[in-house]
Order: structure tokens, then C-alpha cells, then sequence
């Protein structure tokens, strides 16, 4: 546990330092994790035989990221994935051990983690980019703590024993209520006087929900592929992937509920 939380701080400060200094530093912070997910992704599919094109993940992150510094409209984006699409099958056609088994699986990559990177790429730089960042990642970080000790206390019906077969629905259900507390205490301050109490707890047990999927959709995958973490670059976390599993479905869901409620119109 003492790991475990020396891990978190030691994250914590590089990732707040990051995100308060600039735009470009944002950028990059997601850019960096965005590659380390791949890297982890790919290598970990050798695994079981499957040999994706880690280049083409790689570059699609940094040219999402540059895309993002220069503030490019939405058909870059898409024109930037429909590329990435075509090397990936390209590199199975010319590359025999990539084949079309790993050609599809670095499209699989490409969108998950790759266009979820991008799209939180694209929300740091965007009007909303403190107001999601906060909400999004407080509410997960909350979610996955009173999810782990509710679960622990009070647990008793497995949510997807397939998957996870440590989750449960209390715990699940108990982290989702506790993720808006994160919301109170937001609106209590008042960090952003533009969002009202009912959006920012919403927005928290919203985001939050959502962020206990993606850690599912990510527990799927490991029990795919038959590891227990995706690395362990993260002592007493795992890998990049294992540590932002949540947030890649958090933020996004976030920014989508601040802007239905009509902020940074």
C-alpha cells in the first residue's frame, strides 16, 4: 500500500505540473501516456501471437498531438485516423509478420487507446479544458477508491466475474455515489461559478459510471490477452494503461456533459 501511494503522489505531481503550465504541456503529458498505452497494448498482444504495427500507433499519437497544439478542426482529426487506418492494413499486407490478424488489431489500437487519447488531447486545449479535467479526473479517482473500499466492506454480487472477478455491484454503486463528492466540493469552493451544483454532481456520477466501464473494457482486454497488468512501470499501479483506463472514459464524458449543459458554447 505505502508503494502503492507513493506511486500515486509522485503522478499526481508530474501530472499537475504538466496540465497548469500550458497548453502544450498538456498536450504532451497525454501524448507521453498515449504512447506508453500503446507500447504496452502491442507488446503485450505477442503474447498470444499477435504482432501489431506499434509505428503506426505511435505516430498517429504524435500527429493527434500536433493537431491539437494548433487548435485543427474536426475533419483533421478524422482525416488523421482514416491515415492511420490505411498504414495499419497497409503494414499486414507488406509486413508477413504483421499480417491481417495484427493489421486489425492496430486498428483496434488506434481507437482504443489512440482516438481516446485524442480526444483528450483536444479537450486540454479547449475553453472547457480546467472545468473537465477536474470534474472528470477527481470523480474517477474518488469512484475507484470508495468503489475498492466499499467493495472490500460491503460486497457480495459480482458485476462481471468474466472480466473483473473482484468487482462487485456494491462496490460499483457505492464508488458512483462517492464520486460526487468530489462535485460538492468543487461548487463549495467556488472553483467554477459557472457550473451549478446539479451539472458538476452530474457531471461527477456520469463520468464517473463511465470511467468504471472503461476499467472494465480494459479488464476485458488483459483477460484476452491472460496478464494481470499491462506492465509494471507504475510500482504498485501496473502499467500506463492500467492507470488510465478510467480516465480515458471519464474525461470525455465529462467535457460531453458540460457542453450539453451549455458551457463553453
Amino acid at each position: 500500500m505505502k508503494q502503492r501511494v507513493t506511486s500515486a503522489v509522485v503522478l499526481f505531481a508530474i501530472a499537475f505540473t504538466c496540465i497548469i503550465l500550458s497548453d502544450i504541456t498538456r498536450v504532451l503529458l497525454f501524448a507521453v501516456a498515449g504512447i506508453l498505452c500503446c507500447y504496452e497494448l502491442s507488446h503485450n498482444m505477442e503474447k498470444v501471437d499477435v504482432y501489431c504495427a506499434a509505428w503506426v500507433m505511435y505516430v498517429y499519437i504524435v500527429v493527434q498531438a500536433a493537431l491539437a497544439i494548433m487548435h485543427a478542426g474536426p475533419v483533421r482529426y478524422y482525416l488523421c485516423f482514416t491515415c492511420g487506418v490505411y498504414l495499419a492494413l497497409f503494414s499486414g499486407i507488406v509486413h508477413r509478420k504483421v499480417s491481417g490478424k495484427g493489421a486489425v488489431y492496430t486498428v483496434f489500437g488506434l481507437a482504443y487507446p489512440g482516438l481516446l487519447f485524442g480526444v483528450a488531447m483536444s479537450i486540454s486545449v479547449s475553453t472547457l479544458w480546467e472545468e473537465t479535467l477536474l470534474i472528470g479526473a477527481f470523480a474517477s479517482f474518488a469512484c475507484d477508491s470508495f468503489a475498492l473500499f466499499g467493495g472490500l466492506r460491503f460486497g457480495r454480487h459480482k458485476i462481471a466475474p468474466n472480466v473483473s472477478p473482484n468487482k462487485s455491484v456494491e462496490g460499483c454503486v457505492i464508488g458512483a455515489v462517492f464520486s460526487m463528492l468530489p462535485g460538492l466540493i468543487i461548487w463549495l469552493l467556488p472553483i467554477f461559478p459557472n457550473v451549478s451544483l446539479p451539472v458538476c454532481l452530474l457531471t461527477c456520477l456520469i463520468s464517473s459510471t463511465l470511467g468504471q466501464i472503461g476499467d472494465l473494457a480494459e479488464s476485458l482486454i488483459k483477460r484476452m490477452i491472460g496478464i494481470k497488468d499491462f506492465s509494471n512501470l507504475i510500482p504498485g499501479h501496473g502499467g500506463m494503461f492500467d492507470r488510465v483506463d478510467s480516465l480515458l472514459f471519464s474525461i470525455p464524458t465529462a467535457y460531453l456533459c458540460l457542453h450539453l449543459a451549455g458551457l463553453g458554447v
